[in-house]
């Protein structure tokens, strides 16, 4: 039985003996087949490449916008708007003794006036975004697209305080333009403008952003433009203002120009904001902004120093509405606004707009210096009256 056991044991001892001498041989001779013969490599590897690379294109020698004209120029829009001027006649005539002797001939006489301008198609049931300018007043509009179809538009609803409008147009299979992130926008990021300069067609612009967040303008009472050198003329107001992407970040609306032509100073409203007014148009027609029915101005260097100011952060409550929500959260005239809601303020452009995108009834915090001292002030932001009702107001 011992002899038995002893005999099982030397066999599988000499199998293990062979196995090993085995590997051996085949490690020296062959150890890629161990997973040993070449380094292991881990890559991220992108699922597509990007549409558009600038670098790279760069690196090439060749960039081209091709791909994101593509995109967005089937969505701009050139806009045709026609307005019946009747031209007045001289207030003698408006006596019966003229009347009787010159008859008809002294009738007011009317006249067709034509304008032109651009429009962005920003959704596939034919609202389109412009210009308030561009359309106020006009009797009839036309929506031209670049395939050659046009259309007679109407007026959804305005905004003139920041110069916007909404336009509906009534056809079928319409290109939208993909909605951008304006907010991320940067200074010296690419950008093209797309319109229709002059009455001479679409035509495409391009230049880099030039500053953002240009509130002192003087032409809309709210404004955080987008600067840009991009081309810019007449007719291009309510175009495309589109990223490298094809995206909308803006749309087009003045230049600074002491010629009426280009000189590279070019101005577009933020595409996030415009939609947010288009929304609140289509929602309400009219928007609804916050207000606290104060009347401020910008601190002056003379004034920082008749106040002891350090410098000339904040605004200076020039005027407060009896009954307003300024007035019940106890702000007086004198008072020096820092801060709302933690946001520095630098001018009075800042303060309307801060307050404008709070929504009705919302708390706040209004930081301010009155006689020397810090205080801290909560209010409730109020609805703006309609801007017919605040000229009666101050009638």
């Amino acid at each position: 039985m011992n002899m038995q056991k002893n005999k099982l044991a030397a066999f599988i001892f000499k199998s293990v003996i062979f196995g090993l001498a085995a590997a051996f041989i085949i490690l020296i001779l062959r150890p890629d087949l161990l997973g040993q013969g070449r380094p292991v490599v881990e890559l991220n590897e992108a699922s597509a490449p990007p549409r558009f690379n600038l670098t790279n294109n760069l690196a090439s020698g060749v960039v081209s916008y091709a791909d994101a004209v593509d995109m967005a120029a089937p969505a701009v829009v050139n806009i045709y708007t026609t307005k019946v001027i009747t031209e007045r006649v001289n207030p003698l005539f408006n006596d019966p003794f003229f009347r009787y002797f010159f008859g008809d001939q002294i009738a007011p006489r009317q006249r067709l006036e034509s304008s032109l301008g651009s429009g962005v198609i920003v959704s596939d049931n034919g609202y389109i975004l412009t210009n308030n300018h561009v359309v106020e007043g006009a009797d009839e509009i036309q929506v031209a697209l670049r395939d050659g179809n046009s259309a007679e538009a109407t007026v959804v609803g305005t905004d003139p305080e920041s110069d916007l409008a909404v336009l509906k147009i009534n056809l079928e299979k319409l290109p939208a333009i993909t909605i951008g992130q304006s907010d991320e926008a940067r200074v010296g990021d690419v950008v093209l403008a797309i319109g229709n300069p002059f009455g001479v067609g679409q035509t495409v612009t391009v230049g880099i952003i030039s500053a953002m967040g240009r509130n002192t303008v003087g032409i809309n009472t709210y404004e955080n433009f987008i600067q840009t050198d991009a081309a810019i003329n007449p007719g291009n107001s309510g175009g495309a203002l589109i990223n490298p992407f094809g995206q909308l970040i803006g749309i087009n609306t003045a230049i600074f120009s002491k010629s009426g032509g280009y000189q590279g100073i070019g101005f577009a409203i933020p595409g996030k904001f415009a939609i947010e007014v288009m929304q609140q148009l289509i929602q309400h027609g009219r928007v609804i902004r916050g207000w606290l029915g104060i009347e401020v101005q910008d601190i002056t260097p003379e004034l920082a120093e008749s106040f002891h100011l350090k410098n000339t952060q904040g605004v200076i409550v020039a005027g407060i509405l009896r009954s307003g929500p300024a007035a019940q959260a106890g702000l007086r005239p004198g008072d020096i606004i820092n801060k709302i809601d933690g946001k520095e303020i630098n001018n009075s452009k800042e303060v309307m707009n801060t307050i404008a995108n709070v929504k009705p009834d919302s708390k706040i915090n209004i930081d301010i210096m009155r006689e020397g001292k810090a205080v801290t002030l909560e209010g409730v932001v109020g609805q703006r009256p309609e801007q017919q009702a605040r000229q009666q107001q101050r009638q």
